[in-house]
């Protein structure tokens, strides 16, 4: 299928953007990336008056060093995010997830911001930014707002943006003295997760775990002691859903074998 006629437009900076989005609001659909976008119009599951190109805004193609935050400006595909210098060092737990986005072909494409903003439930960036305690950078003609990444992803597919706002950026805070890891199980290597598990802990052994895939956004639990126990027992406690790809049974399960070892890791990197 195609997608039905819409108007496009590619503004040069911020403010042309957030003008088109307070004029248009609901109508309008902003593409950076578009590895999300464009498969949603040929399938026609959404119908924008406009497309709203930010891809070009120089302001947005930046990251920024602050310190204790990095700050992924809303153009940046995921590519030149794994491709600068240090960006292992500062944010190991990033760095672990995005080889599982897609595909390097996708990821030259694939924005950072993008992903959180699409709101996928199994998507690996909104899971790493939740447990990090990130945050989105949210600007409209009314100001700028800024939301912490747990409250910005509701439930599936779906944010606390308001129509008129743009994401321009997110901001990872950078964590010293701690491990962190990623897996996750798909079908196969690039495929959106079945579930994925991350971890940040330190070398004691008391550690942060989300998980994604379970539910309508990134999920978060605080494990203290022997973590299989701990993990066993939240999954107990989740009720998962089931589509195509697996039952809410195996999601517990997955999430029963795969987080002990996660934990574990992040715990080894901590040491």
């Amino acid at each position: 299928m195609k997608p039905r006629p819409f108007d496009y437009a590619r503004p040069d900076t911020v403010e042309e953007a957030v003008a088109l989005l307070a004029e248009y609001g609901d109508d309008a659909r902003v593409l950076a990336g578009g590895q999300s976008l464009i498969a949603m119009l040929n399938l026609r599951l959404i119908d924008p008056a406009v497309l709203v190109d930010i891809a070009q805004i120089a302001e947005l193609d930046a990251i920024r060093d602050r310190g204790n935050i990095i700050e992924i400006g809303a153009a940046v595909t995921q590519n030149k995010v794994m491709a600068r210098p240090g960006f292992a060092q500062k944010l190991p737990l990033l760095a672990a997830a995005l080889p599982f986005v897609g595909h390097f072909q996708t990821r030259n494409k694939g924005t950072v911001c993008g992903s959180v903003a699409h709101a996928d439930p199994s998507s690996e960036i909104p899971l790493a930014l939740a447990l990090c305690g990130g945050a989105v950078v949210l600007r409209s003609k009314r100001g700028e707002r800024v939301l912490a990444a747990e409250a910005f992803q509701k439930d599936m597919l779906t944010t606390a943006r308001a129509p008129d706002e743009l994401v321009t950026a997110v901001r990872f805070p950078v964590i010293e003295g701690k491990g962190m890891a990623f897996d996750e199980v798909a079908r196969r290597h690039g495929d959106f997760a079945i579930i994925a598990v991350a971890a940040i802990a330190d070398a004691r052994g008391s550690a942060q775990i989300g998980v994604s895939g379970m539910a309508g956004r990134p999920l978060l639990r605080s494990i203290n002691g022997d973590a299989a126990t701990a993990i066993s027992a939240w999954a107990d406690e989740l009720e998962g859903f089931d589509d195509l790809h697996a039952s809410a049974a195996l999601r517990r399960d997955l999430l029963r074998n795969l987080g002990p070892r996660v934990v574990a890791e992040a715990i080894r990197c901590a040491a």
